[in-house]
């Protein structure tokens, strides 16, 4: 019986449905996908924009609740006799990791004022100047959210002007579709339609290339997989490439990216999620599934849960989050083996950022999509257009930063408010494939061959 569109409970068990699809060209096959899923719409079938979709929350105003005045009575003329309104101005200039971690142990009066929370809420509005966040909790945390917002918005400030840019075009002979930054933006890897997975030193940017550039997984010769390599999931020291071959392969990298295992799926592999337990795949054949890496035989649970490929995929401890070609996301519930919800959209989505409870996610006419995740049942809560005019190939959000990139050519640099305010979008020669931050690194796989790299100021 299929399950009515939007419903958030199912009582259908996850069953196995791992039939093997017949076998077929993986390149042919890829190359009419990327044909079909990354090409833009057709005019006729233009996508509402967002101003038609949503109305976004009120701009703060006089209204805004002011910070309660906590500050001890001081009989001494001196700096704590000043008004709390002062005292939260001269803060403004100071970095707000010195307000919160040092100027908090000052003293008790100090102390009280650095913790209220109202204080922190103001002083992340007023540097974004819009409403913030599109989806706030009820125990959001907003000196981390403040802190965050400060410092990417100095690291991008004047158009990104204070950026280092490197440009590693000597690692692949073909279009870069995945990239994965590791170890706090140490290393880095990058997978390709050469088929190879490269992993990179991003401490010796600016060295000699080669430097960079540490070696190419697997112990066959330029060749990583035997077919494209379309993504990548780390966990810990532990990673995985996924590839239109059909196959996932582990690699170890405190073994030095020595191989430890491979598992054979039903079909190419288009999305992955890597969690300490399982390893979650999302296929060209309309399947996701379950594997424990571990064992033998690796999997544990396989399910057809859309009409078409599945494009994007993102796992938790409670929740496995799908979306297609067919235009639906579907979460499942891991522990109950059961599917919570299936919601109909008017687009496909193509990449996905998670943050709980915020799903971001980019779809193919280059829109973003904010979806709150309410135990299980997903709600779009706004859509935005934020300048893109071709699908949305890569999507990085957190508390204080977004990152699109796209086969417009170019990679954008958002705040994240509502709507999310782009300060800063750099132009390329060819379609940029997914975005990873980390640390003070950004990085792009790019059609040209090459990895583009964003040193930003520490």
């Amino acid at each position: 019986m299929e399950l009515p569109l939007g419903q958030c409970h199912d009582s259908r068990s996850w069953d196995d449905d791992s039939d093997p699809e017949s076998e077929t060209d993986p390149d042919a096959q890829a190359e009419a996908y990327v044909a079909r899923v990354l090409s833009p719409p057709k005019s006729g079938l233009a996508f509402p924009r967002p101003s038609q979709l949503s109305t976004p929350a009120a701009s703060p105003s006089a209204s805004e609740p002011r910070a309660a005045s906590k500050v001890s009575a001081v009989s001494e003329p001196g700096l704590l006799s000043l008004p709390p309104e002062l005292l939260l101005e001269i803060c403004s200039y100071l970095d707000a990791r010195l307000v919160l971690h040092v100027l908090s142990r000052v003293c008790h009066a100090l102390r009280d004022l650095v913790y209220d929370r109202v204080t922190w809420r103001l002083r992340a509005l007023h540097r974004v100047r819009a409403p913030y966040p599109v989806v706030e909790e009820k125990n959001f945390d907003w000196p981390a959210a403040c802190i965050a917002l400060e410092e990417h918005l100095s690291r991008w400030a004047e158009d990104g002007r204070r950026a280092e840019y490197f440009c590693l075009a000597n690692g692949h002979l073909a279009a870069i579709d995945s990239v994965l930054l590791l170890q706090g933006g140490s290393l880095c890897l990058s997978g390709s339609r050469d088929r190879t997975v490269n992993l990179w030193d991003l401490r010796q940017l600016g060295t000699e290339p080669s430097q960079v550039l540490v070696k190419t997984l697997g112990t066959k010769r330029n060749s990583t997989h035997e077919g494209w390599v379309w993504s990548l999931a780390a966990q810990d020291h532990r990673v995985c490439s996924g590839s239109w071959d059909s196959t996932v392969k582990l690699w170890d990298l405190a073994a030095d990216g020595q191989q430890f295992g491979e598992i054979k799926t039903s079909s190419a592999v288009l999305c992955l999620s890597y969690l300490s337990d399982v390893l979650v795949t999302g296929t060209y054949d309309k399947k996701v599934a379950i594997y424990d890496p571990r064992a033998s035989p690796a999997l544990l649970k396989c399910q057809e849960l859309h009409s078409r490929p599945v494009l994007a995929l993102m796992a938790d401890d409670q929740h496995i989050i799908s979306g297609s070609e067919d235009r639906t996301l579907v979460v499942v519930d891991r522990r109950a083996n059961r599917v919570l919800q299936r919601l109909q959209l008017d687009s496909y989505l193509l990449c996905m950022s998670y943050q709980e409870p915020q799903l971001w996610a980019g779809d193919n006419h280059g829109l973003l999509h904010v979806f709150v995740n309410r135990n299980g049942c997903l709600q779009l809560v706004r859509s935005f257009d934020v300048g893109h005019s071709f699908p949305i190939t890569g999507i990085q959000y957190s508390v204080g930063a977004l990152y699109t990139t796209s086969t417009d050519k170019s990679i954008r640099v958002h705040v994240p408010t509502d709507p999310p305010r782009t300060i800063c979008t750099r132009k390329y020669d060819s379609t940029l494939n997914r975005v990873c931050a980390e640390g003070n690194l950004v990085v792009a796989g790019s059609g040209d061959v090459s990895l583009e790299v964003w040193r930003l100021p520490a």
